[in-house]
């Protein structure tokens, strides 16, 4: 039967589709469909579409996912009083938020995040019923487990955010469902927990991420350089080396110092790519369980540079400023007043110091006037100063 070869094939061979693999009939049937061939798939790889086996766990998988998305989205159409318009124009901005802090644990009202619940529900029992499919399709067509275990990397991270809010005791923790609103969570998580930048499983994740990145990207170059010698067909040459295999190892020795063969890159990709949902994960956990503000924890073992203080101040200072944020005005901070240069005292007296949120209370309440209030109206002998003649009634 004629496959499919290398990216560069430009030419697609029509051929009787392949039924694949027997399978065992069982409550969800065989396979649906006899298969065709799709014309832009096979620029990308196999043109053959189908025959499609779904089974037990793919038609559950399936349904409870689209229970999830259904919620999802009749939410975010509620908050835009269900105008459609609306909907796909703030689409990006729309979110189904987790319950509020007040709520801990316990199970809040639809309204209040207990329909986010149960979207949360029906996600995850959706994604751990397709890791039972591909683990089952896997094992029903004779391969190995490698890919349903990296999937499951990849689920241990996305379950995280999960265990996270279970272990510090609040569901408000937990990535609420959007596009920008999942981002400004993760920059507001990071910020509330001192930076992720110094969790040093987040390090690794990141070290992870940017090589198996490298290690695909180099592979798949290589692989394609070699494709004219036959190196598409990697088995062959795993277990009878040929010049394509010669050549890229050589290649791979030159360049990147180690030598990998047809068959060691794959695992070096592999590990490189479940370590970074693995390690990431292990981040996760750790963060307000363990460690409550990596910044802080990076600064005692060392990880953090130590940055000069710009105001040093005595402890009658400290104590003058302890308080002044709150109930200021919106573009005002607490300040004190440097001495000049070349004048610094020994030791700065309390006068020195400025409570910003009085001068900024009078300056509002100064403007907050209106003239007319402020200042008595001109008598009728008044002088005009432009003329320096007395005005006419």
């Amino acid at each position: 039967m004629l496959e499919y070869q290398n990216l560069f094939t430009r030419v697609q061979v029509r051929h009787a589709p392949d039924p694949g693999l027997p399978v065992e009939m069982g409550i969800t049937g065989a396979r649906y469909g006899k298969g065709f061939f799709l014309s832009l798939a096979g620029r990308l790889g196999d043109a053959q579409i189908g025959p499609i086996y779904f089974g037990w766990a793919g038609i559950l998988s399936l349904i409870l996912g689209f229970i999830a998305f259904e919620i999802i989205g009749l939410n975010m159409m509620a908050s835009v009083g269900w105008d459609p318009v609306e909907f796909i124009r703030l689409l990006p901005w729309l979110a189904l938020e987790p319950p509020s802090p007040a709520y801990g644990l316990s199970i809040p009202p639809l309204a209040e995040g207990g329909w986010y619940l149960m979207a949360g529900f029906f996600l995850t029992a959706s994604i751990l019923l397709w890791w039972v499919r591909t683990y089952q399709r896997a094992r029903a067509l004779g391969m190995g487990t490698h890919l349903p275990w990296a999937f499951a990397s990849a689920i241990f991270l996305y379950l995280t955010f999960f265990f996270q809010p279970l272990l510090v005791g609040s569901w408000s923790e937990m990535v609420p469902f959007g596009i920008f609103p999942h981002l400004d969570w993760t920059a507001a998580f990071s910020i509330r927990y001192g930076n992720l930048y110094y969790n040093p499983f987040h390090a690794l994740s990141i070290v992870f991420l940017y090589g198996s990145a490298v290690l695909f990207a180099m592979h798949g170059a290589t692989i394609l350089a070699v494709a004219r010698m036959g190196g598409e067909r990697e088995i062959e040459q795993i277990t009878d080396r040929g010049t394509a295999a010669e050549r890229s190892m050589l290649f791979w020795r030159w360049t990147m110092g180690f030598n990998a063969t047809m068959e060691s890159i794959h695992r070096w990709a592999w590990w490189f790519a479940v370590l970074t949902t693995f390690t990431g994960g292990i981040g996760i956990l750790l963060t307000g369980t363990v460690v409550d503000n990596w910044y802080l924890w990076g600064q005692k073992h060392g990880l953090v540079a130590t940055y000069p203080a710009q105001n040093t101040l005595t402890p009658e200072q400290q104590e003058f400023l302890r308080g002044r944020y709150q109930g200021s005005s919106p573009d005002s901070f607490p300040t004190y007043l440097a001495p000049a240069a070349g004048a610094m005292p020994m030791m700065m007296d309390s006068t020195m110091l400025m409570d910003s949120t009085a001068v900024d209370s009078a300056a509002v309440d100064t403007t907050a006037v209106p003239p007319a209030a402020t200042e008595p109206p001109p008598s009728d002998d008044a002088i005009d100063v432009m003329t320096s003649t007395p005005r006419m009634n």
